[in-house]
């Protein structure tokens, strides 16, 4: 008689680990300090450039890719759920923050800085550009945030969204 194989998960492998969720309006908040920072760098370049002006997308893009570190997200659906995948590596998971809303995820990042020491003992910061994440995804169907799970395992977010239950919608027939 055979015995089934356990696969097991590789001992450099971390376990994963469960994400709490913020108050989107909280977050929100937190965003907007990273997205002042992004216009700010974006003004500077415009003034670099002796205020000429019809670069601002141009001036906008190149502020985010210099402060914010790019996130790849997959997606797969089901008929009853979406399942995501975002890539944060290099992000511990007390380092990240999500919300979900009924048709919106965010993720919001900021790593803490490392340090590195000096010839002479001292340790100084080390500095790894760009060091915050900052990514809205748009989800097509409605989900039910509160039943959601967010993991976080080895620089991967990944979430399970239970779709909404769709309203039932009466006809003139069935309401009569």
């Amino acid at each position: 008689m055979k015995t089934p194989r356990v696969s097991r998960q590789k001992q450099s492998e971390p376990l994963p680990t469960l994400l709490s969720r913020r108050n989107p309006e909280d977050l929100r908040w937190e965003m907007q300090q990273v997205e002042l920072a992004i216009a700010r760098r974006a003004y500077e370049l415009f003034e670099a450039r002796s205020c000429e002006h019809g670069h601002d997308l141009e001036d906008w893009f190149r502020a985010e890719s210099e402060l914010l570190r790019p996130v790849s997200v997959t997606m797969s659906e089901s008929e009853d759920r979406i399942s995501v995948r975002a890539n944060v590596l290099g992000f511990e998971a007390n380092e990240l923050k999500v919300s979900i809303e009924p048709r919106r995820i965010t993720i919001l990042g900021e790593k803490e800085p490392g340090t590195a020491k000096t010839g002479g003992g001292k340790t100084q910061p080390v500095a790894s550009h760009p060091d915050q994440i900052l990514h809205v995804i748009d989800l097509a169907t409605d989900v039910t945030a509160e039943t959601a799970v967010v993991e976080w395992q080895g620089g991967l977010l990944k979430f399970e969204l239970p779709k909404a239950a769709e309203p039932k919608v009466q006809t003139a027939a069935t309401a009569a």
